[in-house]
């Protein structure tokens, strides 16, 4: 192919003749030097070389971005690479893609605590608890949302505004900038105000650390001593059980009372079936009419150490059932049911034990209201939904009842090799004690409970 000393002449003045798609101009002075036109006018720089016998042809670039000197030497440097043995478009596709990566490395850089809690809370949304196997609960992930929230909603109940989440002072920090330091002195201005928010949002916080670790995305971004650094460790308040969070014996007589006495049947007798059958409270909020067999007296919970448990239905748990059955069982008046169906929302039973119709879930998800209030109304010291279920296994000890039966009901893991590998009690033998434990709660509380009498009325309903 003939060559010629590119100018700035012959250069502008190059062009694809009528009738070819492109010609080429060759330059005397760089090896492999091409000018290139096509039939739509474009110019532009190549390169054209031979590597192992086949041809390589690169794009330099447009005149009008490089001058003839500076696409001579790119010209010698691709001919340099050939010379070396090594083909321009794969060292051009690496510089790509370090390209790619330096820019996907900035941007990660740049992430924000708000950014991955966001994607933290879809994926906890998303997948089944690696414990479990299960959904989360929506309380579990209302939790989360409650601790970074920014407040100032209007509360659902009660008045005024909700308070700002703890968690929701992180949320403009980068990942990389979340260093000891950081969390400590973000600690430091919560941990004297609520202590014991502050300990669980750092529970959650140490969590979601874990999560980012098993995340391309963010991987690596957060610092090793986030969350494990001295001065952190050091600000975390005492999560150990408030003194006195237990009903005593003498005290049941109050609470059953006032419990009882609580307008809402739904919390009132949630209430009571966490004291009697000392569940955890989710397990018990979540609990559905398919789930209860009336006939054979048993319940199956969800369990966060085994998946499921099954445990006695008592008597007078289950009197109470039923009446809350007959009343999910019972369609309301003929005008709503109308107004129901020109909405397009027919009426149906609700699936939940424990429904709710103020909740996202459709159960109940916050009895602690209607238990604060019965307490208050009892005259009793602060008693937690946690230390209600603590209460079950306390005052189960008034019956020596065998500590295994009492962790199996409640879903504890055995504490005992035995315990572990060599005790698998049947139901029969659960309900033996565990109606023990109801009988002996009511005698204390002074209720007149017949089991004769509410068998006959369950028949009845049936």
């Amino acid at each position: 192919m003939a060559k010629v000393n590119f100018t700035a002449g012959r250069v502008n003045g190059h062009s694809c003749p009528t009738g070819k798609a492109q010609a080429f101009l060759w330059d005397s002075s760089a090896s492999g030097l091409g000018l290139r036109a096509t039939a739509a006018g474009t110019l532009s720089y190549i390169f054209q070389g031979k590597l192992n016998g086949a041809t390589v042809r690169v794009t330099i670039g447009s005149p009008k971005d490089w001058g003839i000197d500076k696409a001579r030497d790119e010209a010698r440097r691709l001919q340099r690479l050939i010379d070396a043995g090594k083909d321009p478009r794969e060292e051009a596709a690496e510089q790509r893609a370090a390209l790619a990566t330096r820019k996907a490395e900035a941007e990660r850089q740049d992430v924000t605590f708000a950014d991955a809690w966001t994607a933290y809370l879809t994926d906890l949304e998303a997948t089944p608890s690696p414990k479990t196997k299960r959904p989360r609960s929506a309380q579990y992930i209302e939790d989360h949302r409650k601790l970074a929230a920014p407040g100032g909603a209007e509360k659902k109940r009660g008045k005024g505004l909700t308070s700002q989440g703890p968690l929701h002072a992180l949320m403009p920090m980068k990942l990389p900038d979340m260093t000891g330091d950081a969390i400590a002195s973000w600690m430091e201005d919560e941990v004297a105000e609520r202590p014991t928010s502050i300990a669980y949002a750092y529970r959650m916080f140490k969590a979601f650390a874990g999560w980012c670790e098993g995340q391309t995305k963010f991987k690596k971004l957060l610092p090793d001593d986030c969350y494990s650094s001295p001065k952190v460790t050091a600000l975390l308040p005492s999560v150990k059980t408030p003194e006195g969070d237990c009903l005593e014996r003498e005290q049941l007589r109050a609470w059953f009372k006032a419990v009882r006495a609580q307008p809402n049947r739904v919390a009132a007798t949630y209430l009571q079936g966490v004291l009697i059958t000392g569940p955890r409270r989710e397990e018990l909020a979540e609990l559905r009419w398919e789930n209860v067999d009336l006939r054979w007296n048993k319940i199956k919970l969800r369990d966060k150490v085994e998946g499921s448990r099954i445990i006695p239905l008592t008597p007078y748990f289950r009197s109470l059932l039923l009446e809350l059955k007959r009343l999910n069982d019972t369609p309301p008046s003929i005008k709503v049911l109308q107004r129901m169906e020109d909405a397009g929302t027919p009426w149906q039973p609700s699936p939940w034990v424990f429904p709710s119709v103020a909740s996202e879930s459709g159960h109940i998800e916050e009895p602690r209201f209607a238990h604060e209030a019965a307490i208050e109304e009892a005259g009793l010291p602060h008693v937690t939904l946690q230390g209600l279920r603590r209460s079950f296994g306390t005052l189960a000890e008034w019956l020596e009842v065998p500590t295994g039966v009492v962790a199996q009901i409640q879903g504890h893991k055995p504490s005992a090799l035995a315990e572990k590998h060599y005790r698998r009690r049947p139901l029969d033998l659960l309900r033996k004690w565990h109606t023990r434990i109801e009988a002996w709660m009511l005698k204390q509380a002074g209720i007149d409970f017949k089991p004769e009498q509410a068998q006959q009325d369950s028949q009845a309903l049936q």
